[in-house]
């Protein structure tokens, strides 16, 4: 996908506007897990299993309707269609290490590379 990651860098370091269609621990609707975070999509975008981008989102404790923060990071991923944002308030910065942690519940099954510039 990293030929793809131009598109998604163009968001890096700017204010996003977030709809949030899988709450904080919701289950997915497809596969036994919880969400540990907001999971949602940029609005008016388009990545490229013909959907919205994705994104997630840090630093929220609770379940949020839609939430408008930074893009700190792209999960870049190497084995599937599309890429995801990672995003949160904007006074709040992540490790890749801790990203990795908070987003292990999904991204464990997908080879990857979180960029954060």
């Amino acid at each position: 996908m990293l030929k793809d990651i131009e598109k998604y860098r163009f968001y890096l370091n700017k204010e996003v506007l977030v709809k949030v269609d899988r709450k904080l621990g919701e289950k997915h609707p497809n596969f036994d897990f919880i969400y540990p975070v907001n999971y949602g999509y940029i609005p008016n975008t388009l990545s490229e299993d013909g959907e919205e981008i994705d994104a997630y989102i840090l630093g929220v404790f609770y379940p949020i309707e839609e939430f408008q923060g930074v893009c700190k990071a792209i999960i870049c991923r190497f084995d599937d269609n599309e890429n995801k944002l990672i995003v949160a308030p904007k006074d709040r910065n992540y490790t890749i290490e801790q990203m990795e942690a908070l987003l292990e519940f999904q991204e464990r099954f997908f080879k990857h590379k979180i960029i954060i510039e």
